[in-house]
């Protein structure tokens, strides 16, 4: 059937479903919309008047290297979401039916229409505010919204071409028989790989994107792109929608040839996502992700380890783990973006946070064991092993990649802030945008720093390099980096190759935190909410979040403490953390009971 005949019948569908919306239910989208727009708009605003200041090369590659990260995030999520996914009643009763697909898939396909082109704003806004605007700032920050959109139409279209043209399963014959049919489906196989390979290498191109851009190498390029002419910016702008152009029209006809099999799992996942957000239980999703995995795989049988009860019990995890390297490989990956991100200037407290955060999210990846006995009790005593031996069994996997991987992170934070360029003899200067040297003295037209001999004085906003030593003063923050080391606040040294340490000794506190997540019972609605100014915030949503990471924060509070206060002994801080995290995850251990 053509568009007419879709028409038609959702047509039919409206007029014997609920009521259409009504004036009030209007008012309130609208009303919901300028709100958003309103709290969005101050941080809005405050980007864009910051955009005609001048931009440090060093952030910028940083920028453009988180920028690309996110960019291939989206393109991830697109291809594992779909992109297209219908509702499960057009799923259920309209997908196998003669309507035309196309026309079918329209409505969703506009869904994802204002998706990409939120996402395109978002992503133009941050490209906008990483290369900066020294001139005509309307026409710059246009040129790059043009660019963010098209970005991500011209990436999602990439997506939906790879989803009409999923190869055939084995075991489905070709419908022409003999040689013609192998040649078809031999033709079929490769139009797909081209398409999937389409994908696979603008993310791995942005990947390679990202690493270059955060090692310095591009510095001169991104300079230069920040200062293009308005026509060059202009051609690249036009470029980039043609581009996109063609791939969202080569995306609309494909839209015939996608296979049910493919809409249905779409829609499946689409359902479960809104389920889960609908009800705010996300732990279900993890289930769900889980069982899809593993429900069509066929694995291969060793023997068991010769282990005793509790640590046989728990060996399933490191299993599960051993069984999908690629998941290693990822977890190992995320261990570079707080360095990209302290490149770019973030605060400390942020980054401190961010690392530990990022460590607790690993560890839960391997509590896939303690989840199942807590949803499922009854199975966990039938087996017999004592519980608390049990779950600290449990435990020595997610601490063990907790601190790996917070390690690594710190390592490479360390290693970025260690790699800050130094003067070539006694010092060097970097404030304002002119300098004038005059004998053993340097000094900066703007703001001013005067050098004598081995001593600085500071005026204004200005940083310092003397000797082996970085010092960093930030009007409303600190930050130092003194002697051979990476501190966390000014006056503090933390020494390359020593701040890693904290990685394992927060590994115990991590994994006691991603146990307490495991384990936390589903969201409470019945709970109060409280009412603020802002808005009302129910505590039960709240309360949920808030198990796990709050018994990891205070379990790595030495931690915490050392990368963000000045003064403090590092050996101290290691101390009182090794002893701090081993007692947290023996006391959750001791005062967690079976279900």
């Amino acid at each position: 059937m053509t568009e007419i005949g879709v028409r038609a019948v959702r047509a039919y569908l409206r007029s014997r479903g609920p009521a259409p919306a009504s004036l009030l239910d209007r008012y309130v989208s609208g009303f919901c919309l300028l709100m958003a727009i309103v709290v969005l708009g101050q941080p809005l605003a405050g980007v864009l008047a910051g955009l005609a200041e001048p931009v440090d090369p060093d952030r910028m590659g940083a920028g453009v290297a988180l920028l690309a990260l996110a960019l291939c995030g989206f393109l991830a999520g697109a291809r594992a979401a779909g992109p297209v996914a219908m509702s499960a009643p057009d799923a259920s009763w309209l997908l196998l039916s003669p309507l035309s697909r196309r026309y079918l898939l329209a409505r969703p396909v506009r869904t994802l229409g204002l998706v990409v082109l939120a996402a395109g704003l978002l992503f133009g806004v941050g490209l906008a505010a990483v290369l900066g605007a020294p001139d005509q700032l309307v026409w710059r920050v246009l040129a790059a919204l043009v660019l963010g959109v098209a970005a991500t139409v011209g990436g999602t279209a990439l997506a939906v071409l790879g989803q009409a043209d999923q190869p055939e399963r084995f075991g489905q014959a070709a419908v022409q028989p003999g040689r013609l049919g192998q040649t078809a489906r031999s033709w079929r196989l490769g139009q797909v790989q081209a398409w999937q390979l389409w994908l696979t290498g603008v993310m791995a191109a942005l990947l390679v994107l990202a690493v270059v851009a955060v090692t310095g190498q591009l510095r001169t390029v991104l300079t230069t792109v920040a200062h293009a002419p308005l026509a060059a910016l202009a051609a690249a702008a036009a470029g980039a929608v043609v581009g996109a152009g063609l791939l969202a029209r080569h995306a609309w006809r494909s839209l015939d040839r996608i296979p049910a099999r493919t809409l249905l799992a779409a829609s499946t996942r689409a359902g479960h996502v809104a389920n889960a957000t609908t009800s705010l239980d996300p732990s279900t999703l993890t289930w769900i992700a889980e069982d899809n995995h593993w429900r069509a795989r066929k694995l291969t049988s060793r023997r068991w380890p010769v282990l005793p009860a509790p640590l046989a019990l728990a060996w399933q995890d490191w299993r599960r783990l051993a069984r999908r390297p690629g998941r290693l490989a990822l977890i190992a990956g995320t261990a570079v973006p707080p360095a990209i991100l302290g490149q770019a200037g973030a605060p400390v407290a942020v980054l401190a946070i961010a690392v530990l955060m990022g460590g607790l999210a690993v560890a839960a990846t391997a509590t896939s064991g303690a989840r199942r006995d807590a949803d499922n009790p009854a199975l966990a005593r039938l087996i017999g092993t004592p519980f608390r031996a049990t779950l600290a069994a449990r435990a020595v996997l997610p601490a063990l990649l907790s601190g790996v991987w917070t390690a690594l992170a710190l390592l490479l934070m360390s290693l970025q802030a260690a790699s800050v360029p130094a003067a070539a003899d006694a010092a060097a200067v970097f404030a304002g945008d002119t300098a004038v040297a005059t004998g053993d003295s340097t000094v900066f037209a703007g703001d001013t720093a005067v050098f004598a001999g081995d001593s600085a004085v500071f005026s204004g906003d200005a940083a310092v390099f003397a000797g082996d030593a970085v010092g960093v003063a930030l009007s409303g923050s600190s930050g130092a980096l003194l002697g051979e080391g990476v501190g966390a606040a000014a006056g503090q040294a933390l020494p390359v190759g020593t701040a890693w340490l904290f990685g394992p000794l927060v590994g115990p506190a991590l994994a006691a935190g991603a146990l307490r997540m495991a384990r936390r019972e589903p969201v409470d609605h019945t709970m109060p909410v409280i009412e603020t100014p802002g808005g009302a915030i129910p505590t039960g949503p709240l309360k949920w979040a808030a198990t796990g990471p709050d018994l990891a924060l205070a379990g790595s509070l030495p931690a915490l403490v050392a990368l963000t206060s000045p003064g403090v002994p590092l050996a101290t801080c290691l101390a009182v953390q090794a002893v701090w995290g081993a007692v947290v995850l023996a006391a959750y251990v001791r005062r967690t009971r079976s279900r």
